[in-house]
């Protein structure tokens, strides 16, 4: 089988390897693939411009891009454009991919005062960033809809781990402040995001259309400030006079909601790291290796 990793960067490298390691063919498209790993075979390609030649045999494509800045410009090259360029090449080179995975972000939620929120719930962004997101999930719907290729759309929370420390790293700088009203965030370690999208790209079972990809515990983000401070030995951060303070993550946009991951466990997927505790522990303990 050959994996197909549009935009081979850090998430779509460890999910290329461990797709490499089930035995499968990965060939992955980014801008420096002189940086990918032996295991995945790198092709040059800048997705936000062009239409990349696919092999001939591919059976999934994972579309796990990013935008270079913060900028609705930026997310509509990367994004929207990412996944038209994919399509097209897709149906250029006349192959049926049997899933074509986007990950897309739970930016695509409104604040949701504190709710669930899953699936289900209508996605009503209220900023450019999860906007673009539902335009590309659109799209990658529009452009499968009558075909023999699954969508599937991954909203992942806010991804942490190997090289993505920011909350570490403010909390052991002293400029973490905990929000003065409670907010949740939603999270996922980077491991059991690249997991998650082999394990929904390969299983039996025909994968639903949309998963919200998230552990176990959508955590309120004094908790989690608080939790580093302790095992790091650092003093508690204080507490803003107003509600100010965020990680700056994707998957954690304004507001407060609370994000659902039953849809994802229904799948039988066990998470390595099912809360915050464990993924923050492992990365103080030094583990994992960042990938380029």
């Amino acid at each position: 089988m050959t994996v197909l990793i549009a935009g081979c960067g850090d998430l779509g490298t460890e999910a290329g390897l461990r797709f490499a390691a089930a035995g499968h063919d990965v060939v992955g498209l980014r801008r420096s693939p002189e940086k990918l790993p032996p295991e995945i075979r790198g092709v040059y390609a800048d997705l936000s411009v062009s239409v990349p030649d696919l092999p001939a045999d591919v059976d999934i494509v994972v579309v796990s891009v990013a935008a270079d800045a913060s900028t609705e410009a930026a997310y509509r090259a990367a994004y929207l454009d990412g996944v038209r360029n994919v399509m097209d090449a897709i149906e250029q080179a006349g192959v049926e991919p049997r899933s074509v995975l986007f990950v897309s972000s739970t930016a695509v939620y409104k604040d949701s005062g504190g709710a669930v929120v899953d699936e289900s719930t209508p996605t009503e962004p209220t900023r450019f960033s999860g906007q673009v997101l539902v335009e590309a999930e659109d799209l990658l719907f529009a452009r499968t809809q009558g075909t023999g290729t699954q969508p599937i759309s991954l909203r992942l929370g806010g991804i942490y781990g190997p090289g993505r420390t920011r909350l570490i790293d403010q909390v052991r700088s002293g400029q973490a402040v905990i929000p003065a009203q409670p907010r949740h965030t939603n999270r996922i370690h980077r491991d059991d995001a690249a997991a998650l999208i082999v394990h929904l790209t390969t299983m039996e079972a025909v994968p639903e259309t949309v998963y919200v990809g998230v552990d176990d515990h959508a955590a309120e983000m004094g908790e989690v400030l608080r939790f580093l401070a302790a095992e790091m030995g650092c003093p508690e951060p204080p507490t803003a006079s107003a509600d100010g303070a965020s990680d700056g993550g994707p998957g954690v946009g304004p507001g407060d909601k609370r994000c659902s991951n039953k849809r994802v466990r229904s799948t039988g997927f066990e998470f390595t790291y099912p809360t915050y505790v464990e993924g923050y522990r492992a990365l103080l303990a030094g583990e994992g290796v960042r990938h380029p």
